[in-house]
């Protein structure tokens, strides 16, 4: 039985294995987790993309359950409800069970809350300060919206010409 010798050359070999590595890393995309908070760049892409319908959508129904609200606003139930803990605008009715039924005024107040917190950036006690001093701040916000429709709605037009 012959024995042969192994011969290791560590110096090239390294080198040759780095560049194979970092050539991989390269083409694959880094995923980043999907666990914890947003941050403000990733929340503020998302809140353009709410789905509320209009008024005359909204005021068909009485009552959205919790659930329905957390979809429009495409926030966790848990978030909705930790508002209606710290906001007193939202006064959602409760069934014996104890479930959160929220009128279309409390959806129109959501999404003040939404707006300020999450497009304008308010803290939390900011967005209460800004509530509190503000009494029409509502109103406000439903002006602002239906101008940025007729805006959008007018620049349409002007493309379409």
């Amino acid at each position: 039985m012959a024995i042969s010798q192994i011969i290791f050359d560590f110096g090239d070999a390294s080198k040759k294995k780095e560049a194979q590595d970092s050539s991989r890393n390269e083409n694959i995309p880094v995923q980043k987790s999907r666990r914890g908070r947003k941050s403000l760049k990733e929340m503020g892409k998302d809140a353009d993309l709410i789905e509320i319908p209009g008024d005359e959508i909204l005021f068909q129904k009485q009552y959205y359950s919790i659930g329905e609200v957390a979809a429009m606003f495409k926030e966790n139930t848990s978030l909705i409800r930790y508002w209606e803990k710290e906001f007193p605008i939202l006064k959602p009715r409760k069934n014996k069970k104890g479930d959160r039924y929220f009128r279309p005024e409390d959806v129109k107040n959501l999404k003040v809350i939404y707006h300020l917190l999450r497009e304008k950036k308010y803290t939390i006690d900011g967005a209460k300060e800004f509530l509190k001093n503000n009494k029409s701040a509502g109103e406000n916000h439903e002006m602002i919206e239906s101008l940025q429709k007729i805006k959008s709605f007018l620049l349409e037009l002007k493309n379409n010409l």
